[in-house]
């Protein structure tokens, strides 16, 4: 079967060839570019411009060529003269042949899993969202909804995400999404700066925020004229300066679990704005920021269902106890009016032109808002409802106070009491280096180093029981290693007699959420598929 344009391509030769021999080479030239240039080359299939259209512009432009154009349009000052060079550019390479080589490459990756923490978890993506949002383009090009109306599965998805994050949170309203935790926390930082009535140009950060968090915050604060101070929450005098606001990590970056009572007292006493950054998924187990003072909360989403995508973006969210001070949030809001006939529909409350217009004084870019991720993470929900996502974060947890109830057992010390899925380790002999190079040489797992003696590990919805014995093997010595089946424990054993660490405390959540019928109704896949 020969490719389209052959037979016009035989008579153009027939016609234009005076003899035999001129047209056997032309045929020659054309069965070799035919079989050495694929139809599926990437100027063919993605840019727009033909020959002829190139050749029509210029004649209409009266340029000869687009050398000719090139030199009237480009300054000779940032023009290149010399021809770019690139490996094989003698061939044009098909994008079925390019993609083949590159997945070559791709092989070559070593695949770790990963305990590091820092507000990146593992996920499993259900194959429905799958496949019908990831990978549907009605759902993730249109990242910038400027006729957002038009859409109004859209809007309902939006809706239900910020939902999700209020009665999570504990708070009064929330955004439809940021670009990421760490510009969340900046946003709060400028949110607090901005509105707090004590004038401070002064905000605390503790130093037990993911160390991205504390950074992103410093560096946005710096133009503002805003001072971050960084310190321990638990332990700061701040009788020695009257801060705007503060921010803290719940769970902190080191895992622990902390009601930060003094810290809130204190904040509010100077009439700033306490911020808690949190994990949305512990917070289906553990008391709700707001409940504990918080009057901002920041976070991610991705562990609901969003992949890691190498570290982001991620949709983040903002929300804020007071829902009167909604017209001061960064971002989009989604909200319920009423047709002309009277019906419900949904529309953007607040996206704010501003935005597009008012440029550095605006108060956040809406292109930056991750839209299809924060829809992913709102059908999660949807999907696994409220008892499922508690029972997802109750088996983290479990396998949490199982490594942790191991790692004793092997003499370890493990310094985070209070805990969610994230634990600090003190090996008993080793150093830290050395602990997470047994475990990148030895079972392609990569942990995180806290301090030269300290380990982090966070656990996700993808850890396994197996996983937990090359973890204690990373942690064993040669006496007591799983490998030669010489465990000082039985892993079943210790599975089954784990407990969660916040029964009966005051950390402990006991308000409902996600207490709407569409949080409660779409569990089965053929449902889901519908809604």
């Amino acid at each position: 079967m020969f490719p389209r344009g052959y037979i016009l391509k035989k008579v153009a030769l027939k016609s234009r060839a005076a003899s035999s021999e001129a047209k056997a080479t032309l045929t020659k030239k054309f069965f070799y570019s035919t079989l050495s240039t694929p139809l599926d080359t990437f100027p063919r299939r993605h840019l727009g411009s033909s020959e002829g259209k190139i050749k029509a512009l210029l004649s209409h432009f009266n340029f000869s060529s687009l050398d000719e154009f090139t030199e009237k349009v480009i300054p000779p000052t940032i023009r290149r003269n010399e021809a770019f060079t690139l490996p094989g550019d003698d061939v044009e390479v098909g994008e079925i042949a390019a993609l083949s080589e590159l997945q070559s490459i791709m092989n070559q990756n070593q695949i770790y899993r990963s305990y590091l923490g820092m507000g990146f978890s593992n996920t499993i993506t259900p194959t429905i969202l799958l496949r019908n949002m990831f990978e549907n383009p009605l759902w993730y090009t249109p990242y910038t909804p400027y006729q957002s109306e038009i859409s109004q599965g859209r809007m309902e998805s939006l809706l239900n995400f910020q939902t999700m994050i209020t009665e999570l949170t504990g708070m009064g309203a929330a955004n439809a999404s940021l670009l990421d935790e760490a510009t969340a926390c900046s946003e709060a930082m400028i949110f607090a700066y901005k509105n707090a009535t004590n004038n401070s140009k002064y905000f605390f950060v503790d130093q037990n925020c993911h160390p991205q968090n504390i950074e992103v915050t410093r560096v946005r604060a710096e133009p503002l004229g805003v001072e971050i101070v960084v310190g321990d929450a638990n332990t700061f005098d701040f009788s020695s300066q009257t801060f705007c606001g503060g921010m803290v990590q719940y769970p902190a970056t080191d895992g622990q679990m902390n009601t930060y009572s003094n810290f809130v007292e204190q904040i509010h006493k100077q009439k700033g704005f306490v911020v808690f950054n949190t994990d949305i998924l512990a917070l289906t187990l553990f008391t709700p920021p707001g409940e504990l003072g918080a009057d901002v909360v920041v976070g991610n989403s991705q562990r609901f269902g969003v992949p890691l995508g190498y570290g982001g973006p991620h949709a983040a969210f903002l929300a804020i106890k007071d829902a009167k001070m909604v017209r001061k949030l960064p971002g989009r809001v989604v909200g319920v009016s009423i047709d002309q006939h009277g019906n419900s529909a949904y529309r953007l409350s607040m996206q704010t032109r501003e935005q597009h217009i008012r440029r550095e004084k605006a108060t956040s870019n809406i292109c930056t808002a991750q839209a299809l991720l924060a829809n992913v993470a709102a059908m999660y929900a949807v999907y696994h409802g409220p008892e499922g996502l508690k029972e997802i974060a109750n088996r983290v947890h479990l396998l949490t106070a199982t490594l942790v109830n191991g790692l004793k057992l092997l003499g370890h010390q493990v310094l985070t009491t209070v805990f969610f899925d994230t634990i600090t380790v003190k090996h008993k002999s080793l150093s830290a280096d050395a602990v997470i190079k047994k475990a990148d040489e030895s079972y392609k797992i990569n942990l995180r180093k806290l301090s030269e003696s300290n380990v982090g590990i966070a656990l996700d919805e993808t850890t396994k029981l197996s996983d937990l014995v090359d973890l204690f093997n990373i942690f064993a010595d040669s006496e007591n290693t799983y490998r030669d089946n010489k465990s000082p424990f039985n892993i079943d054993t210790l599975a089954d007699s784990a407990s969660s660490v916040i029964k009966g405390t005051a950390l402990e959540r006991t308000s409902p959420f996600l207490t709407h019928p569409v949080f409660n109704r779409y569990h089965q896949e053929h449902e889901m598929l519908r809604y």
